[in-house]
């Protein structure tokens, strides 16, 4: 298994997907068209470079697959995820060789699941059609059941990955931190080590940190939840993501936004919070590069 592993992206399940594509619009970021998946799940994309946020939802007639024995079905997770809540659903970090992480993660006891191989049709900026193809290794925290965890082999990058995508209003330069709520952190410490192939530190008493290639997991307890990110709604008593931050520039600059749009958000030292309340289940922080 490879050792320090990049974020590739962030998986959040939303209802309303054009409201949810709107609200992040006011947010600063540009979205990305409309794509739908073989089984019915749509998304509309938020890319940065190297990594992106995926706002996802189940379409019109989807025909979900059902979870197996060794076969993870995404699209089952994140019907149920919608089912019990709005917010970031699964977290996917990068891979360069999916098949063999699936056999690293079965060995080490991550998850037993089979590669799960697909591809679909994206747009170009000027709207022309073009292939994109992934297989994805998916592990299982039992520690935090209702949490999705894979990684990602892209097949097709240069289809993928656009630069004129990566323009944002908000000056937004990438994914600075994921956040993981939950009564123990450190109950998760023996999944996350070798999910993510680095150790963790504790920056902060029962916090753990795990720094990436690009981005960061940090595991919090509820209390410093509420007293970092304003509000969360996950449940206290099961384990689930409430945040995550974006890296910009100068966090002021995008409270001038930020207050053009009527957004409400709350700073917190060089940070602005939008609270999970006001932004589809998840609290979204900028903080300074």
């Amino acid at each position: 298994m490879p050792e320090g592993r990049s974020l590739d992206h962030l998986v959040v399940a939303v209802r309303d997907l054009d409201g949810a594509a709107a609200f992040y619009e006011r947010l600063g970021f540009q979205v990305g068209p409309k794509n739908r998946h073989p089984w019915g799940t749509e998304n509309r994309i938020i890319q940065f470079p190297g990594s992106f946020i995926e706002l996802i939802t189940v379409g019109e007639g989807a025909d979900i697959p059902p979870h197996g024995p060794r076969a993870f079905s995404f699209g089952a997770f994140v019907r149920d995820s919608l089912a019990r809540r709005e917010g970031l659903a699964m977290l996917a970090l990068a891979s360069a060789d999916a098949n063999a992480d699936a056999a690293a993660f079965a060995k080490t006891g991550l998850g037993d699941f089979a590669p799960f191989f697909f591809e679909r049709k994206g747009k170009r900026p000027d709207g022309s059609e073009t292939r994109v193809a992934f297989t994805l290794a998916f592990a299982r925290d039992p520690n935090a059941p209702d949490v999705g965890f894979f990684v990602c082999h892209h097949y097709e990058p240069q289809n993928f990955w656009n630069a004129a995508l990566q323009q944002h209003s908000n000056s937004a330069q990438g994914i600075s931190a994921v956040v993981l709520v939950a009564n123990d952190p450190h109950a998760h410490r023996a999944f996350l080590e070798p999910f993510a192939g680095i150790p963790a530190t504790c920056p902060a008493g029962d916090d753990l940190s795990l720094a990436l290639d690009r981005g960061r997991i940090d595991v919090i307890t509820p209390d410093e939840a509420a007293e970092l990110y304003d509000s969360m709604e996950v449940e206290v008593h099961r384990p689930g993501f409430a945040a995550f931050a974006i890296r910009v520039p100068d966090a002021r600059c995008v409270s001038v936004g930020l207050d053009a749009s009527g957004i409400s958000y709350q700073q917190s030292g060089s940070r602005l919070i939008v609270p999970a309340s006001a932004a589809f289940g998840v609290a979204v922080a900028f903080e300074p590069a």
